[in-house]
């Protein structure tokens, strides 16, 4: 087995068990979102609060979106923001291949 293969099983394992061990540590743990949090601690704090405004979709559909509806805005967001960075990334790349390929032999050695 060569050395690049006991790293990468090594790196495969450290993964598996940063996924599987907290899972089984956590037995019974309730999982919730941020905004569940926050408003626990906000009615903690002081009781009887009410929000001073309702989000935009929620008073546009007349009701509290479904969750599946946003776990697609949510990916639509995340996926939009990837490509938005791997595009100038990928930018900076050919930018970088370009300028050394124009200036020949006066490019800097890596």
């Amino acid at each position: 087995m060569t050395k690049n293969t006991k790293t990468v099983l090594l790196l495969l394992f450290i993964a598996v068990l940063i996924a599987v061990v907290p899972v089984a540590a956590l037995k019974g743990a309730g999982f919730g979102g941020s905004d569940d949090a926050g408003s626990a601690m906000v009615e903690e704090i002081q009781e009887g609060y009410e929000p001073w405004f309702t989000p935009v979709l929620e008073t546009a559909l007349g009701g509290e979106l479904p969750g599946e509806v946003e776990s697609l805005i949510f990916c639509i967001q995340t996926g939009i923001g990837v490509g938005v960075i791997a595009f100038f990334m990928g930018r900076f790349v050919e930018r970088k291949k370009w300028m050394d390929k124009q200036g020949g032999e006066d490019a800097p050695d890596r």
